[in-house]
């Protein structure tokens, strides 16, 4: 901890109620991707850590809320892709007293990674691949915890029910804090920068990265999430929302409006170029509804990333599941 501590960045915080801290992962641009520390008795855990090159910054932000590396006694990943959970194996070497929380899914892939990167690899490309993750690290076996759907953990006292929730990944699990009305949802909840927020409230897209989209898990997911009558959902892309029910309709709105453009490309000779389009057009014009205070050009590079990764999504669940 000495020699990764000695020249540690700042960090960027957003501190939420009830013991909650955004700390900006750092991962492509600022406010694009957010872990969560949690603050309780003493105790603390995260929520999502980000990549390797994230480490740093939740060392820092660790440093700056005076919480020891001792003190921390979860990383808990909602799934194990990487923008989430690529630096675990590097983190948890620094937490000496921390269990990695994982879906019996998710799990083998953290303890030997080797399948995990391979996947990565093919839809990154092996070069940008190496830029955005570096060399992913084990988490030993002994430090996991796997998770049961429905069971719960403790944070000093502070409960946390843990509730799967396949449609974005097979392996995707949430966090629900009931005393507190807030669940931390990884992907399953959506994508939300604060950028696009605007006077109507949060602007609010589905994430359909590949390759275990099914708009029909996901739109359960979602409704079971809904049923938990929470007053703010924390997003990795980009942290707390509320006003949930607006925001939950309006992402299985788009999972549906998702599934016909895809199901509708299928017989193009382009079907990844017919269905890019028609998610950017889809995209564009509820944002202009939405009244979102950015420009075309600024949208379009918001949302270039996530544009291309759920047009691999819906391809690959075309050739995959659609019947």
């Amino acid at each position: 901890m000495r020699d990764e501590a000695s020249a540690l960045p700042a960090a960027r915080l957003s501190r939420h109620p009830d013991g909650i801290t955004a700390v900006d992962t750092e991962y492509l641009h600022p406010g694009h991707a957010a872990a969560h520390l949690i603050q309780h008795g003493g105790r603390a855990a995260f929520v999502d850590v980000g990549t390797n090159d994230s480490v740093p910054y939740l060392l820092a932000a660790l440093r700056e809320l005076d919480v020891p590396p001792e003190a921390v006694d979860y990383v808990l990943l909602t799934h194990v892709h990487l923008d989430h959970a690529g630096g675990a194996g590097r983190l948890m070497r620094l937490l000496p007293n921390a269990l990695c929380v994982l879906h019996p899914r998710g799990a083998p892939h953290m303890i030997d990674p080797g399948r995990l990167i391979a996947g990565s690899q093919a839809v990154y490309g092996p070069e940008r691949f190496a830029r955005l993750y570096g060399t992913i690290e084990p988490v030993a076996a002994e430090r996991v915890r796997i998770t049961r759907d429905g069971e719960r953990l403790s944070l000093a006292g502070r409960e946390f029910e843990i509730l799967h929730t396949p449609g974005h990944a097979l392996h995707h699990q949430v966090f629900v804090d009931h005393a507190h009305r807030c669940v931390f949802t990884g992907d399953t909840f959506g994508i939300s920068y604060r950028e696009l927020d605007s006077p109507a409230g949060a602007f609010i897209t589905p994430t359909t990265t590949p390759t275990q989209f099914d708009p029909g898990q996901m739109c359960a997911s979602i409704d079971r999430l809904l049923a938990l009558a929470p007053e703010a959902m924390y997003l990795m892309h980009y942290s707390r929302v509320t006003d949930v029910p607006r925001l939950g309709e309006s992402l299985k709105q788009q999972v549906r409006q998702l599934e016909r453009i895809a199901r509708q490309s299928a017989s193009a000779a382009d079907r990844h170029g017919a269905i890019r389009e028609a998610l950017w057009q889809l995209w564009r014009e509820l944002a202009h509804r939405h009244g979102c205070p950015v420009g075309e050009a600024r949208l379009a590079a918001l949302l270039a990333g996530d544009l291309e990764l759920n047009t691999q999504g819906l391809v690959h669940w075309l050739d995959t599941r659609a019947g």
